[in-house]
Order: structure tokens, then C-alpha cells, then sequence
């Protein structure tokens, strides 16, 4: 084999998670080796988000890992002169209902304790971020304005540059089919085009982790299920913050929706159906848009001439529980899993990279014991607490 086949580090997965962390493991010195079925970067799941980055989780392992990303996000441009898109303005909850209210004001200690900025504001203050926004009724709501919006297009273009920059060499429509090994250790990766060695493999790939844990004889409990999203052609600015509303929706199909205004004036938005659509199905739906702009004009009914450009379906990479698996694979050394983002790896991706790279260069995570505890492996799916805002 060729010496240009070994690697440090082979990254299965080129999309929100594997792609950022391509750039921190190569910045860290390591020889790192991105691969992907895909023609490019992010072209699976990370293309199809609507560019929310929010720390406002009810998980430790995720607001901390989700704070860091908003570091790397909010000061990519000044630090390596590239536009990707970032627009602050942070996350607005408004809310409704007093149950609903008791949830998120109960989480705010806890929030605050993990170093978030978020606060409860009133309905004055709730107008104030969300002109025009539906009065009747309105309580409140949870403001955290050091979130923000970013390009799910352009940040994969940006990770992929910065790691090329530090040496990492990027393989795209080759597809991984087996895993080497000897003994129990991961020592690479078999692909449609050559076998490459390296000290660590990391699983970074989305809605198909399930099938490369039948590869590794390792049971991966990622679920895909599909979500619709779309958005519409520039509007004046007048939207700061991403706004997520809570409430179920009166046509008995969706729990909630979540919108925002981009960088370049558009109104991009996606809603959870109340029934998942369990699978891998990117056709579009003709319930979505009536069901999505009765949602949308009831809270902003200034909004009900806007004019929808496109729409599309993305999946949702789902564990039991919401929350992702980060973890050292019990029973395979060499092999590192990030996999299970739950519709979050844009947000959670450069966090996730930082965490897989302490991993790799210090032998643990750079989280809080109780974070990544939250991210572990061999936690039970199916009886640990659901993730509250997931």
C-alpha cells in the first residue's frame, strides 16, 4: 500500500459534522483523509437546514457544544476572511400557553448555569424582536440573543477550504463498503476505490449511520425521519431573531414550526409533524404549505402575502432519545462515533469537531463530565430523559 494511503485520521462523511471537523483536526497538525459518496461537501442532510445555530437546549451536552459553534460561526469572516452567511439576532421563543411558560422559565437556571445568555422577556419585549407579531394571548417569551442564523451552502465551502489550507485531502464520490481491522481494533476503511490505513476512524455520516454499523457489526440506533422546509423571495428587513413557536398546531399535525429571516432578506422556515415520517422519502408533500402558512400567518399575519420561491425535504438523523451520539465505539478501538445529529449537525458540528479532536489529541473530551455523559454510547435510548427543546 502507498504511503499516501495512511492517515492519521479518516473521516467517513463529508457533511455538517465530519466536514468541520476535517478543518480542526488538520489545523491541530493531524494528516486527515474526508470521504464521501456525495459529488461535494454538505451535499446530504447539512444542505437542506434552514441555517439556525442555537445554544437554547435543555441538554448540557448540547448547549455546550452548540456554544463553541456559535464562537466558530459568529467569527469565521473576521478570522479567515470568508462569508458564510452568519446573520445574529439570536432565538426567540414567544409563548403562549402557561404550561408552556413554566417549561422554559424553569429551564433558564439551568441554561445560565452552563454560561447561555437567554432571559424571559415580556410581551412588550416579545413585539419588540417580532414586529407584528399575533398580541392576543401573548405571555412572553425566551430571548437568546447571542444565537444566530448561518449558510447551510456556504460554511461547508468555508470547513472544506480551511482544512485543504492544513492538509486534509477531501475524496468524493467514493463510497466506503467495508472497515479494516485487526483484532478489535478499526485500523481503516475499504471503499469502492482503494483500502486507506489510519489510526483513528471517525463515523460522521447522517441519516445512513445505521447501515455502516452493519458494517462494523455495531447496532447504531439513528432513525432517519423526513421534515419539509422552504423558503421565499427577498423581502425589506425586519426580523432579527429566529423565532420557534411552540404551540401545536390547530390542524392537529404539527407540534411546532420554526422561521427566520436570512442574511439576504429571505423568509426560511420548517415545521415537526406531530406523525414523523419515518424513512428517507425527499418527495415534497402537498399538506406541507397550506399547513405551514396557516401556522405562519397566525402568529405574523403580516406575512400572508409573502411570496414562497421553493421548497424541499430534508432527514432528520434521529436517536430514541434526541440527543447524538459522540463517543469512543465500545469494543472497537480506533473508532469514534458522530453520528444521531437529530435535524441539529449544522448547529452542533464545529462543537462536535472540537470534542472529537480533544478526543483524538488528549485521549478525552473537552466537555464537563455531565456533558458528555449526555453524548455516550451505552446510555439507554429508550428510558433516558427525552431532550426538552429538541
Amino acid at each position: 500500500m502507498s504511503a499516501n494511503n495512511n492517515y492519521d485520521v479518516i473521516i467517513v462523511g463529508c457533511g455538517s459534522v465530519g466536514n468541520p471537523t476535517a478543518y480542526q483536526l488538520a489545523e491541530a497538525g493531524l494528516k486527515v483523509l474526508v470521504i464521501d459518496k456525495r459529488a461535494s461537501a454538505g451535499q446530504g442532510e447539512n444542505k437542506t437546514a434552514i441555517g439556525g445555530i442555537r445554544a437554547t437546549h435543555s441538554d448540557p451536552g448540547k448547549i455546550s457544544t452548540c456554544l463553541f459553534s456559535i464562537e466558530v460561526f459568529s467569527t469565521w469572516e473576521e478570522k479567515y476572511g470568508f462569508d458564510i452567511g452568519w446573520k445574529p439576532g439570536g432565538y426567540c421563543f414567544p409563548v403562549y400557553e402557561s404550561a408552556t411558560e413554566k417549561t422554559l422559565k424553569d429551564l433558564i437556571p439551568y441554561q445560565k448555569k452552563l454560561d447561555m445568555k437567554i432571559d424571559w422577556v415580556g410581551p412588550e419585549k416579545v413585539a419588540e424582536l417580532i414586529p407584528g407579531i399575533n398580541r392576543e394571548g401573548l405571555l412572553g417569551g425566551t430571548y437568546s440573543p447571542e444565537d444566530g442564523q448561518v449558510s447551510s451552502i456556504l460554511a461547508p465551502v468555508a470547513f472544506q477550504r480551511q482544512a485543504e489550507k492544513h492538509g486534509a485531502d477531501y475524496h468524493f464520490n467514493e463510497a466506503v463498503t467495508g472497515y479494516l481491522r485487526e483484532g478489535s481494533r478499526i485500523t481503516g476503511v475499504k471503499t469502492d476505490k482503494a483500502n486507506y490505513n489510519a489510526d483513528w476512524v471517525v463515523l460522521a455520516t447522517g441519516s445512513d449511520a445505521a447501515e455502516h454499523g452493519n458494517l462494523l457489526g455495531l447496532e447504531i440506533p439513528v432513525t432517519p425521519d423526513s421534515h419539509e422546509a422552504g423558503i421565499s423571495a427577498p423581502i425589506e428587513h425586519f426580523l432579527d431573531p429566529l423565532v420557534v413557536d411552540l404551540r401545536s398546531g390547530p390542524e392537529g399535525k404539527t407540534t411546532n414550526f420554526y422561521f427566520g429571516q436570512n442574511k439576504e432578506g429571505q423568509i426560511i422556515f420548517c415545521y415537526t409533524p406531530k406523525e414523523l415520517f419515518i424513512g428517507t422519502d425527499r418527495e415534497s408533500l402537498s399538506e406541507f404549505l397550506p399547513i405551514l402558512s396557516g401556522r405562519l400567518v397566525s402568529l405574523l399575519p403580516r406575512l400572508k402575502n409573502l411570496l414562497v420561491r421553493r421548497i424541499w425535504r430534508g432527514c432528520y438523523p434521529m436517536t430514541p432519545d434526541g440527543v447524538p451520539i459522540i463517543d469512543f465505539a465500545p469494543g472497537l478501538d480506533g473508532l469514534i462515533l458522530a453520528v444521531g445529529m437529530c435535524g441539529q449537525g449544522l448547529m452542533l458540528g464545529p462543537g462536535v469537531g472540537k470534542n472529537i479532536t480533544s478526543m483524538i489529541t488528549e485521549g478525552c473530551s473537552c466537555l464537563s463530565s455531565e456533558a458528555q455523559h449526555c453524548f455516550r454510547y451505552e446510555r439507554d435510548l429508550f428510558e433516558s430523559k427525552t431532550e426538552t427543546l429538541k
